[in-house]
C-alpha cells in the first residue's frame, strides 16, 4: 500500500470522489488513507478506543478491482447481511480488545467493489447500517 497526501489524492487515483459513510463514526483518532491499486483506495479510520468497549479501528476499500483478499484465521463463511452484502468475521484472538473481532462486509455500488472492515466490538447490525450510508 501507497501512502496518499489526503483524500484529494484518492479521489484522483479512484478517478472520481471516493465513497465515504454518511453515518456517524466513533471519534476518529485519525485517518490514514492508501493506494490500493492502479484504481483502488483504503481509507482507514483509526478511532478512539481509551473506554472499555469502544472499537478500534474502520477500514473502507473502492476500487475499480475486487479488494485483495485477507486471510483471516478461523474466519466465518460469508453470509448475506442485505441486498447483494456479504459478513464474515474472525475472532483475531492475538489482537488487543479494541481490535477483536474484525468484521469484513463486502458489496458493489455503482461500479465500484467496495470492503468495510472494522476491528473491535461491533454489532453486525450497526456496521451493514454503516455500510448502507457509503455514498
Amino acid at each position: 500500500m501507497e501512502p496518499l497526501d489526503g483524500i484529494a489524492e484518492a479521489d484522483a487515483r479512484l478517478g472520481r470522489p471516493v465513497p465515504l459513510p454518511r453515518a456517524a463514526l466513533p471519534l476518529v483518532r485519525w485517518v490514514d488513507v492508501h493506494a490500493v491499486g492502479p484504481r483502488a483506495v483504503e481509507v482507514a479510520f483509526n478511532l478512539d478506543d481509551s473506554r472499555p468497549g469502544s472499537p478500534g479501528r474502520l477500514a473502507l476499500y473502492a476500487g475499480v478491482d475486487r479488494p485483495p483478499p485477507h486471510t483471516l484465521q478461523d474466519a466465518t463463511d460469508p453470509e448475506t447481511v442485505a441486498a447483494g452484502m456479504t459478513h464474515r468475521q474472525a475472532p483475531l484472538a492475538e489482537a488487543q480488545p479494541s481490535l477483536r473481532p474484525v468484521h469484513e462486509l463486502c458489496w458493489e455500488r455503482d461500479g465500484l467493489h467496495l470492503r468495510l472492515t472494522a476491528q473491535g466490538p461491533w454489532r453486525a447490525a450497526d456496521l451493514v447500517a454503516l455500510a448502507q450510508s457509503v455514498a
